[in-house]
């Protein structure tokens, strides 16, 4: 499938997507999937489709720093995401983009994490979002790439409002059937 360029393009990409999912609503849902291979010491190997990334320790936390780390990819995959959708809303409104970045920051305080203080908070605290983009259309449009980004990003929203999450344990019999 080629990537759109244009806002017809994308409209024609996606129109069939939609008329479909309006028809038949549970069609839209998608089940997406990541595993994790246990590794030799404190590491987690996970496969992301395109790569095999092997997951450890942040140095702050007694990683040995060589490893990626599982707070920087959340934060990888936020810029990612966001990136990808704002590229696609400036497509579909036709918004003159030459470029740019994301930057994506994010506060976390370790002692959280390695149980050294009950109300330093596990996770990050605090995140930013900075969008440095190479554009000569006026504020009130970038003002409404920036909402619509916000309003589309998939990472975003479920940062935002957190989705329901559910742990279980698979035994070795359940999962080989």
């Amino acid at each position: 499938m080629t990537a759109a360029k244009t806002a017809d393009e994308l409209k024609t990409l996606q129109a069939p997507l939609k008329t479909k999912y309006r028809e038949t609503a549970e069609s839209a849902v998608v089940t997406f999937r990541a595993e994790g291979r246990l590794d030799e010491g404190i590491a987690c190997k996970v496969d992301t489709g395109r790569a095999l990334v092997e997951a450890g320790l942040h140095p702050a936390a007694g990683g040995p720093g060589t490893q990626a780390c599982s707070g920087d990819m959340l934060l990888e995959a936020l810029a990612a995401c966001t990136g990808v959708t704002l590229n696609a809303v400036a497509t579909a409104i036709d918004f003159k983009l030459a470029g740019g970045r994301v930057i994506v920051e994010g506060d976390l305080d370790f002692r959280g994490t390695l149980g050294v203080d009950k109300e330093a908070p596990v996770g990050f605290r605090d995140i930013r979002i900075a969008f440095d983009l190479d554009t000569e259309e006026p504020q009130e449009r970038i003002d409404q790439l920036l909402k619509l980004t916000e309003r589309f990003c998939v990472v975003l929203q479920s940062l935002k409002t957190p989705p329901r999450i559910e742990t279980s344990r698979v035994t070795q019999q359940a999962a080989a059937e």
